[in-house]
């Protein structure tokens, strides 16, 4: 099964990327996911079921840990016939 994740960090800072934000993206960057696009307003990224599962749970713990407020997050399935 593969999955797509989208999650966006707050509190939000437009002046430079917040450590908790940055966190965020090392754990997505570094969980071997497919189509990593991150950006100030949102985040996505798709992989198989697994390490999708992992990345997301790494990437609550860590940018929890370093000051988040908030994740919201959501993850979808992809069918064969999704893009």
């Amino acid at each position: 099964m593969r999955l797509r994740v989208e999650f966006t960090t707050e509190p939000f800072d437009l002046e430079e990327a917040p450590a908790h934000a940055v966190a965020a993206r090392e754990v997505i960057q570094k969980a071997q996911l497919d189509a990593v696009d991150v950006g100030p307003f949102g985040n996505t990224a798709e992989g198989d079921a697994e390490r999708v599962i992992a990345a997301v749970g790494a990437l609550l713990r860590d940018s929890l840990e370093a000051g988040a407020t908030r994740v919201s997050l959501q993850v979808n399935v992809l069918g064969e016939d999704m893009p």
